[in-house]
C-alpha cells in the first residue's frame, strides 16, 4: 500500500520514539525529509542523523535527544500542519511563530526547506509544513 503522507510518518514516527523514549529512529528516505531532519539537527532537537543504504533504497537513522535523563524530552510536541487534503500556505507578511517564537515552524519555500525565523530574513513564504516545540 503506497504512503500518502510520508512527511506525516516521518514526524509520527519520531514522536512515537520520542514518547517510547527510544534512542534512535529510522525513516525512509526522501530529499524532503532529508532537509527537515537537517532542520531539526540544526535547532538542536536531534542529536544526529545518518543516511544508510539498504540495497536499493536509503534510510534516514535519526538519534534522539534529551536531557539529563529520558525523562526530560528536548521535543514535547511535533505537529503536521499542511495536509495533501489542505494544503496551508503563509505569504512573507503572516509566517506562523510557534510558542511566541520558542518553537519553530518548518516551511517550504522556493529558496529550500527553512525555518520560519530563516524565511522572514529571506523575505519569502511558502508551504507550512509542521510546527516543532
Amino acid at each position: 500500500m503506497t504512503m500518502s503522507d510520508p512527511i506525516a510518518d516521518m514526524l509520527t514516527r519520531i514522536r512515537n520514539a520520542n514518547t517510547a523514549k527510544h534512542d534512535t529512529v529510522d525513516v525512509p528516505s526522501s530529499k524532503m525529509k532529508l532537509a527537515i531532519a537537517q532542520i531539526l539537527l540544526e535547532e538542536g532537537y536531534i542529536r544526529k542523523f545518518d543516511v544508510i543504504e539498504n540495497g536499493s533504497f536509503k534510510t534516514i537513522h535519526i538519534t534522539l535527544k534529551y536531557g539529563e535523563d529520558k525523562n526530560d524530552k528536548i521535543i514535547s510536541g511535533i505537529k503536521r500542519i499542511s495536509k495533501p487534503g489542505l494544503r496551508v500556505y503563509a505569504g512573507k507578511e503572516d509566517l506562523p511563530r510557534v510558542l511566541g517564537g520558542l518553537g519553530v515552524a518548518i516551511i517550504s519555500t522556493n529558496q529550500g526547506v527553512v525555518t520560519d525565523k530563516k524565511a522572514r530574513e529571506l523575505q519569502v513564504g511558502g508551504e507550512v509544513l509542521a510546527f516543532v516545540w
